[in-house]
Parts: structure tokens; sequence; C-alpha cells
């Protein structure tokens, strides 16, 4: 069983003491409502490092919407118990006053482009407070590397893009995304689909994933259509936005023949919880 801490100074008097062993630090930052795709990246972290901790706390400062805060899947001690299973350490479930002892004070950063489109666009302010804890969470830990899922395909990006404007020494590491059986990105909040949205669900898999096959005979603007129309042939389902973005820049192309790869975001609505996904397409 992991070692759990809840607050900062018990936590780091533990790692000081490993790194004094020399030993090397694996981070595993994550909300809680653990599935196998986080244990996929505690695993990742095992095999990496000497110690792994796996923080589990639910950020309020990248919440837009409070209803959407207050839903979300909380679960710690079923967490803890998976958390055994994979390899971690040290489990970090710090209170909000932990992590923001001066009130939650936003980090001073910006992203450029790379938060204008996709979440950014429709979840402003989402980034700032994603990039502050995860900031904070790299002070408290100082892990030699920490590991990410590559679903938040913009997450990872802007997560990059802080390590390096902040001169960070963490090295952050993407890891592949993990799925149901018929495609559906694993997420902690696919436990609030209704039986229905949950059946309906795989269809965001589906339609993305035959994208490739138009991506020879059809432009950008007709295949995006064509997933959207796809998708919403289910009522229960609403696509967001659909964006065929370059991976390096996060901006939308125009032609197929602006990158080797291109990745393909998403975001769908349900009565319920909002699904995101993302897919890697072959231009060439």
């Amino acid at each position: 069983m992991p070692i759990s801490f809840t607050t900062v100074s018990d936590l780091q008097t533990a790692l000081n003491a490993d790194r004094l062993a020399g030993k090397k630090i694996g981070f595993v930052p994550t909300m809680g409502a653990l599935h196998e795709g986080h244990l996929s990246l505690v695993k990742s972290a095992a095999a990496g490092n000497d110690i792994v901790v796996c923080s589990i706390f639910v950020n309020p400062t990248q919440f837009n919407n409070a209803a959407d805060l207050e839903k979300y899947p909380r679960m710690p001690d079923a967490d803890i118990h998976l958390l055994k299973t994979a390899g971690c350490d040290y489990a970090f479930l710090p209170s909000v006053n932990e992590i923001y002892p001066n009130g939650k004070i936003l980090l001073d950063i910006h992203f450029g482009d790379l938060e204008k489109v996709m979440e950014g666009e429709f979840r402003p302010g989402h980034f700032k407070g994603m990039a502050t804890v995860v900031n904070r969470l790299f002070e408290i830990v100082t892990p030699d590397n920490a590991y990410f899922g590559k679903k938040d395909f913009q997450q990872l990006a802007i997560v990059k893009n802080m390590v390096k404007q902040l001169g960070l020494s963490v090295n952050v590491i993407g890891c592949e995304t993990l799925r149901e059986e018929d495609g559906l990105a694993m997420s902690s909040r696919n436990m609030l689909l209704t039986a229905a949205q949950r059946k309906a669900a795989p269809m965001i898999y589906k339609a993305r994933r035959t994208a490739q096959e138009f991506i020879p005979f059809h432009t950008v603007e007709a295949v995006k259509e064509l997933v959207t129309r796809y998708i919403q042939q289910s009522p229960l389902l609403k696509v967001e936005y659909f964006e065929i973005v370059n991976p390096e820049t996060l901006q939308p192309i125009q032609d197929w023949n602006e990158c080797k790869e291109v990745q393909g975001c998403i975001a769908v609505l349900t009565e319920g919880p909002r699904l995101i996904d993302n897919i890697t397409y072959a231009t060439i």
C-alpha cells in the first residue's frame, strides 16, 4: 500500500531523504477517480524511477463551471487501493489550503497561440489554472520525471511549454491513451455517462479513426464535416469542436501538405460530461 501524505511538509521530508539516498523521483499528477489509464502512467513512472509519487487533487482553479467542479467524482479510498497495484510509493492527497496557502493566485504566464484554440477557446482561463497547479505540484515534489496522458493533447503541450518558459528541470513524458474495448478513451468523467450516452460515445473514436481513409480524397474542411456529421447522427452527442491541427503549434491546418502527421482533436458535449479525445493522422 502506498504511504499517504496530506501535507506538503510530510511529503517533502520523505522525498528529501530519498534524494539524499540517490533515488530518482517520478511523478503522476491526477485529479483522482483513477482508472487503468492513470495506472498505466504510474506503471511507466515505476519502470523509470526509484520512487513514484501520485497526487490526487481536484484543482478548483481549472474549472470554468462550479457545478462541474462539484460533480467531479471523488473516491480517494478506492484510488489508493488501485495505486497499490501499480507500483506507487507515495500518494499525496492535499487540501486546497495546502496547495494554495496564500489563496488561489494564478501563475503569471501566457502560452500565446497554444492557449487560444480548442480548449482555450471554449474554456477560457482553464490552462492558466491547470498550469498554476502543475507548477505548484512540481515545486512541492521536484520530480526528475513527470508523466501525462496524451488524451489531453493540448494540456501536454501547455505543460511542456510552461516547463520551457520557467526553466524547470523536470522531464515531461507523454504516455499513450488507453481505450476501452469499444475505442472510448478512458476518462474519470466516463463514469458520469448514462447507459445510453455510454453506448453512443464510441461513435467519437469510430468516426475519427475512419477519417484516415478520407484524407487522400477530401479537403481538410470536408473531413471535419464528415466526422462531425457522423457523430451527430446520435441525438445524445454534439460536437463542440473538431480541429485538425499541426501537432507542434496546435494551429488548424488548411491543407494536408502542411504536415506529414496531424492531430485531430475533438470535444463532444453530452447532457452529462464533456468528452475530449485526439488521434494522429498520417497525411502522406
